[in-house]
């Protein structure tokens, strides 16, 4: 390439050209299903006028246009859906504390996927060194978890159970007994795991929801320590 070649690429004109396909491939890599629509959306708006205006390439604002308002079909759906969506308040809590980053209608699709149970005390979610069977969501009560016959730490209202290897497939580390009457919602592993292969938008931020749960549970487990003279982390 010449060097006015190079310098025709880096005009004003040319650089709204490419800015159009380079938000295009910052939607296709976002791992945020509404943010990667928007970032194309966007993208295609910026590709349609510059065909218009700056390269008045009929054929090209055509195939920008069909984009564009593709895009906007696909957010104005999910911007429906999400208006519709309807949550009980224990829902609402454990989408806002762990899911924040779904949009409601994905968040919906992810709850549906288990169910609420009433636990009382004494009931085990997992048992040391067995598989873990399903991932819990403590909406209320608490549960003790034991390794070696010890208590090491304290599940409350807003932990997960069983996040470190219910994907995995790993045997859990410790058991967890409720202290006390307890409401949660439970989703099965064989259910869960195929689930989240084929929607990674959900696995993505269900993973963002494990790292919260487990700082939680270090907090509380250093708090334990403290209380009892030992030294936290």
């Amino acid at each position: 390439m010449t060097a006015d070649g190079y310098a025709d690429i880096f005009k004003v004109e040319a650089l709204v050209g490419q800015l159009a396909f380079l938000l295009l491939v910052f939607g296709v890599l976002s791992q945020r299903y509404s943010r990667a629509r928007a970032l194309i959306a966007i993208g295609a708006f910026i590709g349609l006028v510059y065909s218009l205006i700056i390269s008045r390439n009929d054929l090209a604002a055509f195939w920008w246009g069909l984009l564009l308002v593709a895009s906007l079909t696909v957010l104005a759906r999910r911007l429906f859906e999400n208006s519709t969506t309807r949550f009980t308040t224990e829902e609402e809590a454990m989408r806002a504390g762990l899911f924040s980053a779904l949009p409601r209608s994905r968040a919906r699709h992810l709850l549906d996927q288990g169910f609420w149970l009433a636990g009382r005390e004494g009931d085990v979610l997992t048992r040391e060194s067995e598989p873990i069977g399903h991932l819990y969501f403590l909406a209320a009560g608490e549960a003790r978890v034991i390794s070696n016959g010890r208590q090491v730490g304290l599940c409350r209202a807003g932990d997960l159970v069983g996040e470190v290897t219910v994907l995995s497939g790993d045997r859990a580390s410790a058991t967890v007994v409720l202290s006390g009457p307890a409401r949660f919602w439970c989703a099965p592993a064989d259910v869960l795991r195929p689930y989240l292969k084929t929607h990674s938008d959900v696995r993505h931020a269900l993973e963002e929801g494990f790292a919260t749960s487990l700082r939680s549970k270090l907090r509380s487990s250093n708090e334990r320590m403290a209380e009892a003279g030992g030294m936290a982390a």
